[in-house]
């Protein structure tokens, strides 16, 4: 088994050509943003302030707003060099604000609701969010006056990237393909419980040259309404369509999925053809939270005991020891046959997930599938990221309402190192599938 442990500062950013000015108070400050007025999401954005006196304190304030009107804001106190310059990149952030440190994009993995239990997500990929940066004077709570600001738009679609709605048989999905003529590697993308429909990561992921569905397989559209029971039909008619594309580039797909949709994947690639590599962020490898059943195989969802949960002070729930121990007695039913999966595994897992146990099933989905004879999976381990591993610079959500659970629940997770998990986990994910996806897949019938 490969098993890595890790825990990395984010990379030291560089200067890009292109320079933008904020907008120029009457003491001549400016922002200095590079890029310059637009970069995507995933991006690093390097940040500094120049006409400030020498050794002159500021507090700098980052805001963005989601599509519902949520305010995401950070801070950070920081003292001008003597020749009156700041750049993030070189001066460390002060005591005081939302983190301190040398720390370039802290603005950005710093920021949080002011309102509790949100979660930044994009609902709406084609547009950009806008980041606004202000400049405000000395280390006051609350800081002094404006005396600068700039903004900056965080998209997600490159430029010439294709988004493409997908309606096709019972498949409501969405399509991103690159620039150019293809094909391209071809990548399933599954998010969790929640349902519906999320697009932001499988565009984001699109960016590097990949054409990435994002499937949704319920509460949307004419979907069920319920994660009652699923069936694996549904998820083979989205690996065939894609199969099919004369955009995507065979002979065989990657899925990638986090929590629910990590066992989703999991159980793809070990009934289905066509799989040639899976990707599984924080999942599990027992089916939870619904029947799932394929041609004559019915897997019922693992036990639970609800009086495991743990409440804090403030109300919040801790449910990471609900689920029941898939290696013991009934519950066993309930362990996906990934020893039947042909295909190379990447196991993300934060260290600190309070979902579930995540580490543990990727060691024993390991063990299971070396017992069997098959290839070692990679498993990155990240100490102090919790359970919503997302693209770079996504802030940490420490706690949101949980569908199936009906309260919020903590997922775990410290900001700094949750952030630099994201880093260097979407940077594993593409290499991974940059190295698996031009193989050829195994088997060329389904597995029963």
């Amino acid at each position: 088994m490969w098993r890595v442990v890790v825990s990395l500062r984010a990379g030291s950013q560089c200067w890009g050509r292109a320079m933008s000015t904020g907008q120029v108070s009457a003491t001549a400050l400016a922002v200095r943003l590079s890029p310059a007025a637009r970069s995507l999401f995933d991006e690093p954005l390097h940040i500094a302030v120049c006409g400030l006196g020498p050794r002159q304190r500021v507090t700098l304030r980052a805001s963005l707003r989601d599509e519902g009107g949520e305010l995401f804001q950070a801070s950070a106190r920081y003292q001008a060099g003597d020749d009156g310059e700041l750049d993030l990149a070189r001066c460390p952030a002060l005591p005081g604000g939302s983190f301190c440190g040398l720390e370039p994009t802290g603005l950005l993995w710093a920021l949080q609701p002011q309102q509790p239990f949100r979660r930044l997500v994009k609902r709406d990929v084609r547009t950009p969010f806008l980041l606004e940066l202000e400049v405000l004077e000395g280390h006051g709570d609350p800081p002094g006056r404006l005396l600068a600001r700039a903004q900056h738009e965080r998209a997600f679609l490159r430029d010439g990237m294709r988004r493409v709605p997908v309606r096709d048989g019972r498949i409501r999905a969405t399509l991103f393909l690159p620039p150019g003529n293809g094909p391209f590697p071809g990548v399933i993308d599954l998010y969790g419980a929640g349902g519906g429909l999320s697009e932001y990561r499988a565009c984001l992921l699109a960016n590097y040259g990949f054409a990435v569905l994002a499937l949704a397989f319920y509460s949307y559209e004419d979907l069920p309404k319920e994660m009652e029971e699923l069936h694996l039909e549904y998820f083979e008619e989205a690996i065939n369509y894609m199969l099919q594309h004369t955009q995507v580039k065979g002979p065989g797909i990657g899925l990638l999925g986090i929590s629910k949709g990590g066992d989703l994947c999991i159980s793809m690639a070990s009934f289905l053809k066509g799989i040639t590599a899976t990707a599984v962020i924080n999942g599990s490898i027992a089916n939870v939270g619904a029947v799932l059943r394929y041609k004559n195989v019915t897997i019922p969802p693992l036990g639970a005991n609800l009086k495991r949960i743990k409440v804090n002070e403030s109300g919040i729930a801790d449910i990471v020891d609900v689920l029941n121990n898939p290696l013991e007695g009934p519950d066993r039913k309930s362990l996906i046959p990934l020893e039947k999966a042909e295909c190379p595994f990447l196991f993300i897992v934060g260290q600190d997930d309070h979902n579930w146990k995540s580490e543990f099933f990727a060691i024993e989905g390991s063990k299971r599938l070396q017992a069997h004879g098959k290839e070692k999976p990679e498993i990155v381990c990240y100490p102090g990221a919790g359970h919503y591993i997302e693209p770079p610079f996504f802030p940490m959500c420490a706690a949101s309402m949980h569908v199936l659970v009906g309260k919020p629940v903590v997922w775990g997770g410290q900001p700094k190192a949750h952030c630099e998990a994201q880093i260097d986990a979407w940077q594993r994910i593409q290499a991974f599938f940059c190295k698996h996806l031009m193989g050829t897949p195994s088997g060329t019938s389904s597995k029963l």
